[in-house]
């Protein structure tokens, strides 16, 4: 039987109609009277309670599938741009990394074959009092463990390399993106703040500036060492984080066997070294950060990609739980009309 609709501070008793038979009780629900068995009046109350929160419960689980499909889209729109932005950053590592690679075999055979007679500035190996790390992060996160892996490394190089000179507050770290930055300035760490932003219109003019500023601070003995950490980009879904010794200059490793390098200077031995050196570890730092470029979008992509799978798990997950809900109040809302037929009937 349909319910009518009366104003609120009616009882059920005033009501026109249904109050006359004293056999039957009624009970208010979304506005409307419902008749109910007088004997069952107690245990219904229960059910429409349960009905309320059931109600509420649809509603929780219909905002929450709602805020999980707009959450999926943004993390596919997500995966779509870093996506088109590694296909460019891959490109610009591929090209770049033979050519690194050659020219820093070619400077370690320079100073393996060096006489002593030229005064190498950029290679002269002295106790370490003073160390500066340079590291490679990125400017945004929803990149996984990326960010996190860079840092730990970092401190862990801190710890085991250079012990003493972190004891001492004699560490200081060149950031080269903002989650380093950030990281770094905010957990009290000697931090040159002047190179941050270079991932800012990345071009290698602004990394050069970077490598300029490390290659003069070791030559004016204001640091004994420079280590370089930064992410090697192999595939989409894998990246290598690496620390490497940036200054002084290493020595190419020499293999049983192996004849030495004979080079043919000109214009000179000494003038050429003071020219090609800088050029080269300018262009290992840039390789490096282009490196790390390719891996930030790699990383994100791939974390982006795992995020839409999950949220596939989640939203799989809450429609069967709304869908079960749905059941049990349909199914208690029946129970209830056939009940109240049969009362009518009896």
């Amino acid at each position: 039987m349909a319910g009518i609709e009366v104003k609120k501070g009616v009882s059920s008793s005033e009501t026109p109609f249904f109050g006359q038979n004293p056999a039957l009780k009624f009970e208010i629900r979304h506005g409307f009277i419902q008749p109910l068995p007088y004997l069952c009046r107690l245990k219904t109350k229960r059910k429409f309670l349960i009905l309320f929160s059931m109600s509420g419960a649809l509603k929780e689980v219909r905002n929450r599938i709602k805020s999980v499909q707009s959450t999926q889209q943004i993390t596919k729109a997500m995966k779509m741009v870093s996506a088109a932005k590694l296909r460019r950053a891959q490109d610009a590592i591929t090209q770049m990394r033979p050519y690194a690679k050659k020219l820093q075999e070619m400077l370690g055979n320079i100073i393996s074959n060096s006489d002593g007679s030229v005064n190498i500035a950029l290679a002269e190996e002295r106790k370490v009092e003073k160390a500066l790390i340079i590291i490679v992060t990125s400017d945004r996160g929803l990149c996984g463990g990326y960010n996190s892996n860079l840092i730990k490394l970092t401190k862990q190089v801190m710890l085991e390399k250079y012990p003493e000179q972190h004891a001492k507050g004699n560490v200081s770290v060149l950031p080269i993106g903002k989650k380093g930055y950030e990281h770094f300035n905010k957990n009290g760490f000697k931090v040159v703040d002047a190179y941050w932003d270079i991932f800012t219109g990345l071009s290698f003019t602004k990394v050069q500036t970077a490598a300029k500023y490390a290659m003069n601070a070791f030559v004016n003995k204001e640091f004994d060492a420079v280590e370089l950490i930064f992410s090697e980009f192999k595939n989409a879904a894998t990246q290598r984080f690496v620390a490497e010794t940036f200054l002084p200059v290493s020595k190419a490793v020499k293999v049983a066997g192996q004849k030495n390098a004979d080079f043919i200077f000109e214009p000179g031995k000494e003038v050429l070294i003071t020219e090609l050196m800088p050029k080269i570890l300018n262009t290992q730092l840039f390789k490096a950060v282009l490196d790390a470029n390719a891996s930030e979008h790699g990383a994100r992509m791939t974390a982006m990609d795992k995020a839409s799978e999950n949220a596939n798990e989640l939203l799989k997950s809450l429609k069967i739980s709304y869908n079960r809900a749905r059941q049990a109040a349909i199914t208690t809302e029946l129970t209830e009309i056939v009940s109240g037929a049969a009362a009518l009937q009896g």
